[in-house]
């Protein structure tokens, strides 16, 4: 841990620029209370860690938006089902510190397991039936480990505002439902998908995926796009074009194997009928060798 750092002469906090100060890292709950009182209006930016540039134009959102910016980084355990990747997802503190340092971040919080989790969890937040369809279906518990973890966070951040992705649009809906269902008095922004040159949606698992992998994944984006151009003809003929490339990709070499493609409200991820009109959001989930994509795109029909 490093100690706190005073703002230059002349810098307030949240302050971009050569002349900002290094972001203060704690890890416990007493030190983030100590920092409070000197932060005026706070954005938080939780993160798992593995910061890419996904996450950079989230911390400059929040930059914008608040006197001074928070970002956790924390594997929460709770989201990992059985066989899932906790053991292997990425780690490497240094470097996300030196991430946020570049960004201009006032302070990052990196508590350790036995400072979220001091005994077991008895008490989960029960994100509903949102999050029991798509991802809640796929992976199971993983909705109440993330509203679980955003709660406790929230609680021992105490934000102004918090800002989420929209590639985790399903999350994303589940953590504003949570909010507003329980009054946290929180506003949540959002980011559009932040995209590498090659269309991928930016991921901290692209990691894990070889070259050839990562040819097949470009599937999930072109899939989407292909449901998008073909917003004018309904659900079903955005489901139908989509489908088409998702075919393709699962006959390839190495092949995409389709954890599901689908059109949805977002405000309740229920899947729309064919004669829907309004926002929509098309989602994709998919594996491709070990690795677990989603992606997804919002229409409006």
């Amino acid at each position: 841990m490093t100690e706190p750092t005073a703002h230059p002469a002349g810098t307030a906090p949240g302050t971009a620029g050569p002349a900002a100060a290094p972001p203060v890292v704690v890890s416990t709950p007493e030190e983030l209370s100590a920092l409070r009182p000197s932060l005026g209006r706070i954005a938080l930016v939780p993160t798992m860690g593995a910061l890419h540039s996904g996450h950079r134009r989230l911390i400059a959102a929040a930059r914008a938006d608040a006197d001074s910016v928070i970002v956790s980084i924390f594997v929460n355990p709770l989201q990992f089902g059985p066989g899932e990747d906790y053991q292997r997802y990425p780690r490497d503190l240094d470097a996300d510190v030196a991430a946020c340092a570049a960004e201009g971040v006032d302070v990052v919080f990196a508590p350790t397991v036995e400072v979220m989790y001091p005994g077991e969890q008895l008490v989960s937040v029960d994100p509903g039936p949102m999050g029991q369809v798509l991802e809640g279906e796929f992976r199971p518990g993983f909705f109440a480990g993330v509203l679980t973890v955003v709660a406790k966070l929230f609680h021992l951040v105490r934000p102004d505002t918090a800002l989420f992705g929209q590639k985790d649009a399903q999350q994303l809906a589940v953590i504003r439902r949570m909010v507003r269902d329980l009054a946290f008095g929180i506003t949540v922004l959002s980011i559009p998908t932040v995209r590498d040159p090659d269309g991928l949606a930016t991921s901290s698992r692209n990691a894990y995926l070889s070259a050839e992998e990562r040819t097949s994944a470009l599937a999930l984006s072109r899939a989407l796009l292909a449901g998008a151009d073909a917003s004018v003809t309904g659900p079903i003929g955005i489901l139908t074009a989509a489908r088409a490339v998702l075919a393709e990709a699962e006959a390839a070499t190495p092949p995409v194997a389709v954890d599901y493609l689908a059109l949805v409200d977002p405000g309740t991820f229920g899947e729309v009928t064919g004669e829907y009109r309004g926002e929509a959001v098309l989602a994709v989930a998919a594996r491709v060798g070990a690795t677990r994509l989603i992606d997804n795109v919002p229409l409006t029909l």
